[in-house]
């Protein structure tokens, strides 16, 4: 099992044809993920090689999803032009869409949440690292070969952490990873995925990496005491952060004690959250708390 994201997943590239694009395709496609096409109106009717694999070129998402089924929608376009990127294919009907741009604005990113999200279009992202399922399908920038099929479900806003928690709990593994990203507006919440681990019966644990600035983990944390039974272990970005000092997230904006890192670890510890206070840490909780649970 997983979430969002399997082996049945049939997913577009807007922006294949940039040179991120090219090369964040032929890496997804590794790691056997079902790139069934790429958009890009000026380009619509060719194909492009990779490897044993001609991936078409089509117009736009719309013609993408009727010729091929697509479900998924992993969007490397700039950020100038992501609103409308994600607006098209909210408008065709896609089911998910992986905004992995950075510096978009933020007012962009309101409108084309809000937007999708009237759709029925699930956004993760922006300014992310997309979401993997070991062993299935990986849309976005997530390396895939530092981690395999596992019981642990790990959702993030940071994709740097997020790729050192795969490879130190490589050896566990896991059933998805999905970085939200750090941006003051995003479209998947940590509650959102805290909700879909609830209910994926082969995520036995979930880690959950947070970062400095705004409200997110403690809301979070409210979540979990109300709604979530399995064990929880957590990692806050920033306890070294100094004080009066602007981070590099856009979403990392700290006031007085709110939004710093003692208070979000204070926050999870108080609803039974084990909270690592370094990536390593974090990493032996989990699995001391597997062992556990047996």
């Amino acid at each position: 099992m997983a979430i969002y994201l399997t082996k049945e997943s049939k997913v577009l590239v807007q922006g294949m044809t940039g040179g991120e694009g090219m090369k964040h395709t032929r890496r997804m496609l590794a790691a056997g993920t079902d790139v069934v096409g790429g958009v890009n109106p000026r380009k619509a009717g060719r194909s492009v090689d990779f490897d044993d694999r001609a991936v078409p070129v089509f117009g736009t998402v719309h013609d993408g999803m009727e010729a091929t089924g697509a479900d998924v929608t992993v969007v490397f376009v700039p950020p100038a032009f992501a609103k409308a990127a994600v607006t098209e294919a909210a408008d065709a009907g896609i089911a998910l869409a992986v905004v992995i741009t950075e510096g978009i604005p933020v007012h962009d990113s309101v409108a084309f949440t809000a937007y999708a999200r009237r759709r029925g279009t699930r956004i993760v992202g922006p300014n992310c690292p997309g979401l993997i399922t070991p062993g299935q399908a990986n849309a976005g920038i997530i390396p895939a070969d530092i981690t395999k099929p596992g019981r642990i479900g790990l959702v993030s806003k940071s994709g740097t952490l997020t790729y050192q928690l795969m490879y130190e709990l490589r050896d566990i593994g896991f059933s998805t990873c999905v970085g939200i990203g750090g941006d003051p507006v995003v479209g998947t919440t940590h509650i959102d995925c805290l909700a879909a681990f609830q209910d994926d019966p082969d995520t036995e644990l979930i880690v959950l990496i947070g970062e400095i600035g705004g409200d997110a983990e403690e809301r979070a944390a409210a979540y979990i005491r109300e709604h979530v039974t399995k064990p929880v272990v957590g990692y806050i970005a920033g306890f070294t952060a100094p004080e009066g000092k602007t981070m590099g997230h856009a979403g990392a904006i700290v006031s007085g004690s709110s939004g710093t890192a003692s208070a979000k670890k204070d926050a999870l510890e108080a609803v039974g959250v084990r909270v690592g206070n370094t990536p390593t840490e974090t990493a032996r909780l989990v699995v001391a708390a597997l062992e556990h649970t047996g």
